[in-house]
């Protein structure tokens, strides 16, 4: 099984690699997690006064914190993983990369907003929910 945990450092991102770590003690075979961070590229501008190295240091160390709570819980309950940090729309970028790369399950936290937040906001968790041919798990 290839599961794609994705996260964007918050504490309901915590509690989907917990919910990732005990799914994996009890599936019968090891499952292949990647865990995905996907950051939001910088305006133009900002782009443009940090340079394409001061660009990548800044995706570099978001996804750093980002992944940080994930990594020390899945590596806690002896989870192998993969890292994957990209750079685009989180919400497309999850559902293409879950189909590109094969998955079988997308497990991510929702903050519960509720609906009329997102419907002027948008949901990464809609989105990902409404477009991902992938099966998708909801931790809250």
């Amino acid at each position: 099984m290839r599961i794609v945990l994705a996260v964007d450092g918050s504490p309901v991102a915590a509690r989907a690699a917990r919910f990732v770590a005990r799914l994996a003690s009890r599936l019968a075979e090891k499952p292949e997690v990647i865990l995905l961070h996907v950051d939001e590229p910088l305006l133009q501008s900002v782009a443009i006064h940090l340079g394409v190295k001061g660009v990548e240091k800044y995706h570099a160390d978001n996804g750093k914190f980002a992944l940080k709570t994930a990594k020390a819980t899945l590596n806690r309950a002896d989870v192998a993983y993969d890292e994957q940090l990209l750079v685009g729309d989180p919400a497309d970028t999850i559902v293409k990369y879950a189909s590109s790369a094969k998955c079988d399950l997308v497990v991510m936290g929702s903050h519960g907003r509720g609906a009329l937040t997102s419907l002027f906001l948008g949901s990464i968790t809609i989105k990902v929910l409404t477009h991902c041919a992938v099966p998708v798990t909801i931790v809250r």
